[in-house]
């Protein structure tokens, strides 16, 4: 018994597989533009502030030490706005340098160290305070302050982790 192809099953079979294709690339297109919008750069103080690259509205995450006499909070308009001083972005770096409690001690001190003005909208976290390590992810606007989404805190009295890892 001999099975004969017809033009209409081959010209069916060629459509299914187009179908496909264009299916696939869909979703391989749907899939890298949802990864670049939620992508984030982890990038130190001083990385931020010297960087060559426009980084203006995208998606940040920062870390830094909080500056105590920086912090402003306005109850009416539920904004805060705080500075935070480079801290290095490695491990092994902040553990040479005395652990997490002395590299913020020493970023928070240091007037030639690069600084990044923050606002924030909502209530000021009791945990607001000098020499807190601030983990911030947010946007940069166009005059170079950070306006953050999230803001975590961390006291190294309290927690003895050290500083997330950063990306490339």
């Amino acid at each position: 018994m001999t099975v004969t192809v017809t033009n209409k099953s081959k010209s069916n079979r060629l459509k299914f597989i187009i179908g496909g294709v264009l299916f696939a690339v869909a979703i391989i297109f749907l899939v890298i533009s949802a990864t670049r919008a939620t992508a984030q750069f982890f990038l130190t103080v001083s990385e931020l502030q010297h960087t060559t690259k426009d980084l203006t509205g995208q998606n940040l995450r920062v870390s830094g030490s909080v500056i105590g006499d920086s912090i402003h909070y306005d109850s009416e308009t539920d904004n805060l706005t705080f500075i935070i001083a480079h801290i290095p972005g490695d491990d092994k770096e902040i553990q040479a340098l005395g652990g997490l409690e002395a590299v913020l001690h020493q970023a928070a001190i240091d007037p030639d160290n690069d600084r990044l003005i923050v606002q924030y909208a909502g209530s000021a976290p009791d945990m607001l305070k000098d020499e807190a390590q601030a983990i911030l992810t947010g946007t940069l606007n166009p005059e170079g302050v950070f306006v953050a989404e999230e803001l975590l805190l961390k006291c190294p009295s309290k927690y003895e982790e050290a500083l997330p890892e950063q990306a490339e």
